[in-house]
């Protein structure tokens, strides 16, 4: 019998363990026999339209047939899965990083996230430092609980990342607040329906002196980079 371009796919989630990012699916998924010039765009069709395949976050699939295995492993107990998880946060730590490791950033978690999973990995496994002394302690109090930093070549901070899924944002950017004399980057990273909540607050005037430095990038366009570095890596461009 002809094997169809969905059990292609499949071969490539069973290697990974039954989940995948798109990137990895792109990269992994043996498309030699299929005669289509545009397969990374035949392989997200695949997976949006075949029951074998379910999504668990934007950018990340996996297989249905294991589905409460999956649902078990990253602890994600309501069936919608794009909700206030702990998984939903560590995952996109993950992804930030990985973007600041191909930029070729120092990236940081804080350590009491080291333990969480991105995918099939523990964050600890993905960051390329546990140090974050690049100032006065009362300051660094602040930097340590940032959900990612990305450190340049220097030990200075290049970027700050906030993953925010469920809070009200002032906690996040009141550690902006405490960091705004660095010139870095200051980015809040959510579900881009929240966009409207972060900008009623950061209008707020006792944010005026960083309303201009503090960003919001929603989580589709934080996947879509992640994918976009990683086939740029890979293809060795």
């Amino acid at each position: 019998m002809l094997k169809k371009q969905k059990h292609y796919v499949i071969d490539a989630l069973l290697k990974q363990g039954n989940v995948a990012t798109l990137s990895q699916l792109y990269h992994l998924t043996d498309v030699s026999s299929w005669k289509t010039k545009t397969p990374f765009a035949s392989i997200r069709r695949i997976l949006q339209e075949n029951d074998e395949f379910f999504k668990i976050q934007p950018g990340l699939w996996g297989l249905s047939d294991y589905k409460q295995e999956i649902l078990d492993k990253f602890a994600i107990k309501d069936e919608t899965i794009i909700n206030e998880n702990e998984f939903t946060h560590s995952y996109y730590q993950g992804i930030i990083a990985e973007i600041g490791n191909k930029k070729r950033f120092r990236t940081f978690v804080p350590a009491q996230d080291k333990n969480r999973l991105f995918i099939n990995r523990k964050l600890s496994e993905v960051i390329t430092t546990d140090k974050c002394d690049f100032t006065y302690p009362e300051i660094v109090r602040f930097a340590k609980t940032i959900d990612v930093i990305w450190f340049n070549e220097r030990n200075l901070p290049n970027s700050f990342f906030e993953v925010e899924h469920s809070t009200d944002f002032k906690n996040s950017i009141n550690k902006f607040f405490e960091l705004q004399d660095f010139r870095s980057r200051f980015i809040i990273v959510a579900n881009r329906e929240r966009n409207k909540q972060f900008n009623n607050i950061i209008n707020a005037s006792i944010y005026s002196s960083i309303k201009g430095i503090v960003m919001f990038k929603d989580y589709e366009t934080i996947v879509k980079q992640y994918e976009q570095i990683m086939n740029y890596v890979e293809n060795g461009i």
